[in-house]
Formats: C-alpha cells, structure tokens, sequence
C-alpha cells in the first residue's frame, strides 16, 4: 500500500509529516510503515494500492474525480480564508513592492505547474478580472522555484501556494528578502486528502482527525495543521478552471 504527503514536505516538515502517517497508520491498525518520497505525484494518485495521498484541488477536479476517494480537506488556519481553505500569494521584486497588479500586464510571469491550483488557475482567474494577460509564460516546476525566478529577475511576477509561501518566509527568509507580497487571491478549497476507490474514506478521516488530536504540538505548529475538514467533491469541481498555458500563449500569439 501506498501513503504520501508531498505537497508541503520539505526537510523541516519531513519529521512531522512522519510522526502525523506513523499516528494514522496507528489509528488504522494497518498501512505502510513510512511515506513513499520517491514516486511520481501522477502514479501514487492513480494507483490501485493508494491508501492515503495529498493532491491539488485542480488536479482533483480535472483528472482524478472518479477515479478516487476524497477523504478530507486540511485546514491550515489562513490569514484571510475560511476553515478548509487556502488562496494564492502574488509576489514580485521587493522593489515592486505596492505596484497595483494590473501594471505586470504583458511581463514575465512564473508559474509551477499548469495543473496547479495555486500557482496557475487562481492568478490567471485574478488576471482575468483585470482583463490582462502576461506577456510571457515560465513554467518552474515548484513555488520554491518560482520564487527564485522572480528573485533572480528571471520573471517579474508568480504565485503561490499561501502555506508554501509562510514556510518560505520561516525557512528562507534571505530568498524572501528580495521579494515582496502584491496580493492575494480569493479563497477556494484547500489541498484534498484523497484514497483508492476501494478504500473507506469515512474510516482514513476518523483515523487522521484522531491521529491530528494525538499529534505533539510542535508537529501539528511545524505542519500549520489546525484541523481535517469534511468536503464534498462539488466544493472542489465548483471552482473554476481557466485555460491552460498552451491556450494563453496562443491567444497571445494571436494578439501581437
């Protein structure tokens, strides 16, 4: 069987991340010993032997729903956002700081991943209500790298994931340093927990909000875990998904 929590696991979480699956695997009586690190996103999400994993909301939404369990929906206690939501923070050079979005129409804009909620559907729908567009588009893999990009001039705007970027702010703060907070989008679901098809949501939600009360505080503070929400799959396929990169570089194309 298959248990993965990837999606804000980074040295300083890895241990807390751990002693959160050990807690779950306890409450369940059974599961694998230690989380899978070392496995394609796509596969551990699509796998038949898939216990446990954290994917993205639009991930979830546009090519995993019917095909797994939505077990629950994490609430990390945001600055702005409901119980069980997250939202994106736009950033840019520090010396950019309070410059209004609408001027980085037409610039260099950094993103993760186009299957990213955080990094790509939430700004291109902030874009939208602007009625603006980058001028170019910078695929990087990750938030961290993201970050970089803008840092090193590379792009002059991204976004990120509002958890991804506290914990850079906690664990590279001289990164963040050159960087600065333009906005923030508007709330939606925050990250799913998800499982197989053949597998007891019901049963892995109990076990993870017993296992969260049992959790030593400093791992529950090091993972900004405040509680496991119970969530539908029509919170996560109410959210709107834009275009993609490939479509918005053609609309581009076209325009000049």
């Amino acid at each position: 069987m298959i248990a993965s929590l990837p999606m804000y696991d980074r040295p300083e979480t890895a241990a807390a991340n751990d002693a959160f699956w050990a807690a779950i695997r306890a409450e369940l009586g059974h599961g694998p010993e230690s989380l899978t690190r070392d496995m394609d996103l796509w596969q551990v999400w699509r796998s038949p032997d898939l216990l446990l994993a954290q994917t993205c909301g639009l991930p979830y939404r546009a090519r995993l729903y019917g095909d797994v369990e939505l077990v629950g929906t994490p609430d990390y206690g945001l600055p702005g956002c409901p119980e069980g939501h997250y939202n994106s923070v736009l950033i840019a050079a520090a010396d950019r700081k309070g410059t209004p979005l609408r001027d980085f129409a037409g610039t260099r804009f950094a993103y993760n991943d186009s299957l990213s909620q955080s990094g790509w559907a939430a700004a291109m729908m902030r874009m939208r209500a602007d009625d603006m567009l980058p001028g170019e588009l910078i695929e990087t893999g990750s938030h961290q790298a993201s970050a970089v990009a803008v840092a090193e001039g590379r792009a002059d705007f991204a976004s990120l994931d509002a958890l991804t970027y506290q914990m850079l702010l906690d664990y590279e703060p001289d990164l963040m340093a050159g960087l600065c907070e333009l906005e923030r989008t508007e709330p939606t679901p925050a990250l799913p927990f998800i499982t197989a098809l053949t597998q007891d949501a019901t049963i892995l939600r109990t076990a993870m909000e017993r296992a969260l009360e049992a959790l030593e505080p400093e791992h529950r503070e090091t993972l900004h875990l405040k509680k496991i929400v119970s969530t539908t799959p029509s919170d996560y396929l109410a959210v709107p998904t834009p275009p993609g990169p490939t479509l918005v570089m053609d609309r581009l194309a076209r325009a000049r």
